[in-house]
């Protein structure tokens, strides 16, 4: 949508809103669509200390604080605005730690609780300029998670210092639309009006997530999909493919680490087999199901294939892994390239119980445990 178009717009989930082209703050589209300000990660209608609105504005490329939406479930995790050290973990120019601290606070506090939580708006950076995307109106905490898990303070170590900042799980809720009307009744003190979506009302008196939900249309992922795109990104993977290059059989430790970091009810250490005549799996393992006494430990099989990131795991390699499997179990492969179309095709429609981890998940899962960049990349390479 086109800047003359903005004024009195409703917003449109995943709409591209675009902003003037002068170069400076002014070119941001929020203030034009919305009675916020032109800058900032966190933007407010009100007061700081009982906000009637939140717009909450991310790149979604920051390797630091890797906030994410996943479509799929309508659950984002967004980080907050304590990026550097030096400062306590609320003390923000932006009041966006005590903003969100004030809204889980209140999500736990029943219906009276969440009539106090302020709509949430959230805004993707997106195209050239500063233009945005709307990706919804969000409510804190999610169904599956509890006080303890939708809002955590994690520690960060930059330049040898430590700081706090947090993360925060929201969920997407099941709007496509938002009309200017109800922002109008939110700013004038009445965010349950004739205009207030149902989802959002919903929430408010029971406390029940309508998540926008996008179950994926092709199981399978394309090699774009499937590799970084990203120049940080591209250059971590090359990194790790020439670190194991001389010796790829040293990349079975390291896939066996990474399959920890996506599935972490993992059980316990993972076998890694000789180098030879693995009988198609370089590690074995037992994944847990379910919590203490109840658990259930199901078997599995690895493979990792350290490949150039042009180079496709094609259905050969991933027979040779099927093959393996016995009755019960699952396999994972670990590989840092992409697996090819027909192979990939072939894993979903005969419904062989596989998990792909590529190169494109690598370079995620290692940014979230804050390795981020070469130098950090290289630092816990050294450890293989």
């Amino acid at each position: 949508m086109t800047r003359d178009q903005l004024t009195g717009s409703p917003l449109f989930v995943d709409c591209l809103y675009q902003g003037s082209r002068n170069g400076n703050s002014s070119d941001d589209p929020l203030h034009v669509l919305l009675p916020v300000s032109n800058q900032g990660g966190f933007r407010i209608i009100g007061k700081r200390e009982k906000p009637k609105l939140v717009v909450m504005t991310t790149s979604l490329n920051d390797a630091d604080w890797p906030d994410e939406i996943d479509r799929e479930t309508g659950i984002v995790t967004y980080f907050g605005d304590n990026k550097k050290p030096g400062h306590e973990l609320h003390d923000t120019p932006r009041y966006g730690n005590l903003l969100l601290k004030y809204m889980f606070e209140n999500v736990h506090g029943g219906c009276e609780g969440r009539r106090s939580v302020p709509p949430v708006l959230i805004f993707a950076r997106s195209g050239g300029w500063r233009d945005m995307m709307f990706l919804g109106l969000a409510v804190p905490g999610a169904s599956s998670l509890d006080a303890n898990d939708d809002l955590v303070a994690v520690w960060k170590l930059r330049n040898g210092s430590r700081f706090q900042n947090y993360r925060a799980k929201l969920t997407i809720l099941d709007e496509p639309v938002i009309d200017q009307a109800w922002i109008e009744q939110i700013a004038s003190g009445n965010p349950l009006g004739p205009s207030c979506p149902k989802s959002w009302s919903g929430w408010v008196e029971t406390g029940v997530y309508k998540a926008l939900r996008a179950p994926r249309a092709i199981e399978h992922r394309n090699r774009e999909e499937q590799l970084p795109t990203d120049t940080n990104g591209v250059a971590m993977l090359d990194k790790i493919h020439a670190y194991f290059s001389d010796n790829p059989f040293k990349f079975e430790a390291c896939a066996a680490r990474i399959a920890e970091m996506m599935l972490p009810a993992i059980a316990g250490d993972m076998d890694l087999t000789r180098a030879v005549k693995d009988g198609g799996r370089d590690a074995t393992g037992r994944y847990r199901i379910g919590e203490g006494p109840s658990a259930v430990l199901v078997d599995f099989a690895l493979e990792a294939k350290c490949y150039a990131p042009g180079k496709s795991v094609g259905v050969k390699e991933l027979s040779r892994l099927i093959s393996r499997l016995r009755h019960r179990q699952f396999g994972i492969l670990v590989t840092t390239s992409f697996v090819g179309l027909q192979a990939y095709q072939e894993i979903k429609e005969d419904q062989h119980p596989i998990v792909i981890i590529c190169g494109k998940d690598i370079v995620q899962l290692l940014i979230r445990r804050g390795i981020g960049n070469l130098a950090a990349l290289d630092t816990w390479l050294n450890e293989f």
